[in-house]
């Protein structure tokens, strides 16, 4: 029994680790941060988007999504654009530095796991989608706000503010 235990935990380890070199090689490549390439994903996919629509896309708080988008555009990727129609509304575009990034930059780790994980069976999803909703509440960490971005950043509880 000890020997699957060391196993399991391994495997984590595995997981942190792949997740801590991605970070790592994106940063080293762009400069960036996993949650930072998934909203300059985001907006290249779906074109103008206000910071709440970017956060609910992203399933990050509407304070993460402004600090990302504060870097994103003294980084000249973003741009923040009032709306004509409605001076309150405030809509986020890519600059052409934005679009070069996007093309230039290696995929980020949640892509190619999502890529992967959508060609297996849906029983096989399904199984281990249980699988690490387990592994989560044995370690304690059901109560943890999180996005389905994989990135090891800031490391703050619910509620501590902005990561």
């Amino acid at each position: 029994m000890e020997q699957r235990v060391t196993s399991a935990l391994i495997a984590i380890r595995r997981i942190v680790r792949a997740a801590e070199f991605a970070a790592r090689d994106l940063s080293k490549v762009a400069g960036l941060t996993p949650s930072q390439m998934v909203v300059l994903q985001l907006i290249d996919r779906d074109g103008e988007l206000s910071a709440g629509a970017l956060a609910e896309a992203a399933r990050l708080s509407q304070a993460t999504v402004t600090a990302l988008l504060d870097k994103l555009e003294d980084k000249g990727l973003v741009v923040r654009r009032r709306s004509a129609e409605d001076r309150r509304r405030v809509a986020v575009a890519l600059t052409d530095e934005g679009r070069r990034v996007l093309v230039t930059t290696p995929d980020v780790l949640q892509n190619r796991f999502a890529a992967r994980f959508e060609e297996l069976e849906s029983w096989e999803q399904a199984a281990m989608v249980a699988a690490l909703e387990r592994v989560a509440a044995l370690l304690d960490a059901n109560g943890i706000d999180a996005s389905p971005i994989i990135d090891v950043g800031s490391l703050r509880r619910s509620g501590d503010g902005p990561a």
